[in-house]
């Protein structure tokens, strides 16, 4: 992963001083709480429902174990003791205040984690692959290049004030792991040799309008990422919609003019930029590559013991986890280990600053101290020895962190919604937390098979509700919290990306487990054998899904009026 040299440090340690000014400043009236919102959101300090929140950039999901004890740290002393993990490879901390925030941010900067890029109108942090390097599939390890990316765009002063916030995704793989299609910019690679080629994407969104990004360019060199980006901002710049905050977004723009059309605009703006300053050089890359530290893969080992436990239901449970938490890898003798946030009394993604503290003690044990966050608000350990899964395996039992959910019911996504979200029309907590007390038990999942689902409490979409299995979206019905349900949704983790579509109307808060439950119920009588609820669901239909759901309501909460929703979509 990328060591932040002093150069990094320093700016980190100014932003955080800028900071701390602007907000003194604003204590003593000389700066408006109008000026000093796009201050705050360029590092990342919201103010939510109950109190500020600081979203804090973890870049394209890369952490070692100091900086993982350091985000252990600041939640500990300026907030609650725990953090969450998003859907973006962020963290937040969901109660520190104004005045911890500058503090919180310069204690970041001496391991090099910051806030800069997780909000506002602005090319937000640049996500990718969790198992970007480790992954068997790979083609190229798209790290350098995200980097890159990320050093040119920081503080470039035409990508700090966008029409709209603006996300950009990297892929090394054709596996799409990285949710490149949901985002507003997208590069997959498509060729290593002689040099790396991409694909480029734009358009692409959740939200109220949901659409998957289509190709803007089938191949780009990869010297050309930095110029190309540029002119792609540039005509967002002018032509982006600033006069309306719904339609502000690039998949509005791209999808008014045209994909062809809006090509064009972007080649001409590009011949202007492509031979300039910007254009990327090997030494470039190479002075990048070398910032990078890697784990040493010459000391890989096969798993050959035996189980640890000499139970039954221990040996039971191992091999469970060994299934769905080890992931593939390219190393011979390494595996990666998923480390799911989620569990019955557990609010997905959230992770106590003890468990960090821990975490970071097993990572410098078992993954030579590099740790990693998933796009599904969990941990992974990216270089563990084969033979080392008991003694890990035992490590993360003490801990209740060894819970074999991965890409189960029980690994189920799902944002803070009303319970923290002053833009939130629903709460999405609790809604997880009674599905996940029905499906507890690890017998029953299996029996289920592999199932995503997804709870956003907005159109927001920080849930990703609309690429779930089965998704789920609070909505606002005449002040009460009512839930739409989705179906046919797919991440583009196995196949190709699909956006869910709505089945009938909104359920109250005290059906919408028992419509999950029918749906479920009715994919496990009317399955064939072997097909998982997908296949389920094209073969037989929606409908018949939508029909199971009806079971589910009560008569009091019969509608009366159109379902409304909030009319914006604003700077998450």
């Amino acid at each position: 992963m990328y060591q932040p040299s002093s150069f990094d440090t320093a700016r980190l340690n100014e932003r955080a001083r800028q900071l701390a000014g602007q907000i003194q400043r604003n204590k003593e009236g000389r700066l408006s709480d109008e000026h000093l919102k796009p201050l705050r959101l360029q590092n990342g300090l919201y103010v939510q429902r109950h109190a500020p929140m600081l979203r804090i950039a973890i870049a394209y999901g890369m952490l070692n174990s100091a900086q993982l004890r350091m985000l252990g740290h600041v939640a500990r002393k300026y907030d609650r003791g725990y953090g969450h993990l998003t859907t973006r490879q962020n963290m937040q901390l969901n109660w520190i205040s104004l005045d911890d925030a500058p503090k919180a941010l310069f204690d970041l900067a001496q391991v090099g984690i910051h806030g800069i890029q997780s909000s506002g109108n602005c090319l937000r942090n640049i996500t990718s692959d969790a198992l970007a390097g480790i992954a068997p599939d790979e083609i190229l390890d798209p790290r350098p290049y995200a980097e890159l990316l990320r050093q040119w765009s920081t503080f470039h002063p035409e990508l700090c004030f966008l029409p709209r916030k603006f996300k950009v995704a990297i892929t090394g793989t054709p596996e799409d792991r990285a949710l490149v299609q949901i985002h507003d910019m997208a590069f997959e690679v498509v060729e290593a040799t002689p040099h790396a080629v991409f694909r480029v994407r734009v358009g692409g969104g959740l939200g109220r309008t949901p659409i998957l990004g289509p190709v803007l360019r089938e191949r780009l060199d990869w010297y050309d990422m930095l110029t190309y980006t540029h002119a792609v901002m540039r005509v967002y710049n002018e032509l982006g919609r600033r006069d309306n905050l719904t339609k502000a977004r690039i998949k509005i723009l791209v999808r008014s003019v045209g994909i062809e059309t809006f090509s064009q605009m972007v080649e001409a703006e590009w011949q202007d930029l492509r031979d300039g300053p910007h254009k990327l050089t090997q030494a470039e890359l190479d002075r990048v590559t070398h910032a990078f530290v890697e784990p040493d893969w010459t000391q890989g080992l096969a798993l050959t013991g035996p189980e640890p436990s000499d139970t039954p239901t221990h040996a039971t449970a191992w091999l469970r986890w060994l299934k769905r938490n080890r992931l593939a890898h390219r190393h011979p003798g390494y595996a990666a280990i998923l480390i799911p946030l989620k569990a019955p009394g557990r609010a997905p993604g959230d992770v106590t600053s003890d468990e960090i503290d821990a975490l970071a003690t097993i990572a410098d044990r078992f993954s030579q101290g590099f740790i990693r966050v998933s796009h599904t608000q969990d941990f992974v350990l990216p270089a563990v020895r084969e033979a080392d899964l008991p003694e890990l395996y035992q490590a993360l039992q003490a801990l209740n962190l060894h819970h074999a959910v991965g890409g189960l019911l029980g690994s189920m996504v799902v944002c803070p919604g009303g319970d923290f979200c002053a833009l939130a029309n629903a709460r999405s907590l609790p809604i997880a937390e009674d599905i996940a007390q029905r499906y507890a038990a690890l017998d029953a999942q299996e029996t289920i098979g592999p199932l995503d689902l997804r709870i956003s409490g907005c159109m927001n979409s920080c849930g990703h509700h609309h690429v779930g299995h089965i998704g789920i979206l609070g909505v606002d019905k005449d002040g009460a919290a009512f839930y739409q349900l989705l179906l046919g949704g797919h991440s583009g983790h196995g196949a190709p990306a699909a956006l869910g579509t709505i089945i009938g109307r909104a359920f109250a808060e005290d059906e919408i487990a028992d419509a999950v439950e029918e749906i479920i119920d009715a994919y496990l009588e009317q399955r064939e054998p072997g097909e998982t609820f997908r296949q389920s669901v094209a073969r037989l239909g929606k409908p018949l899904f939508a029909l199971a759901a009806e079971a589910a309501r009560k008569p009091e909460h019969q509608p009366k009026r159109h379902v409304s929703q909030r009319q914006d979509e604003t700077l998450v």
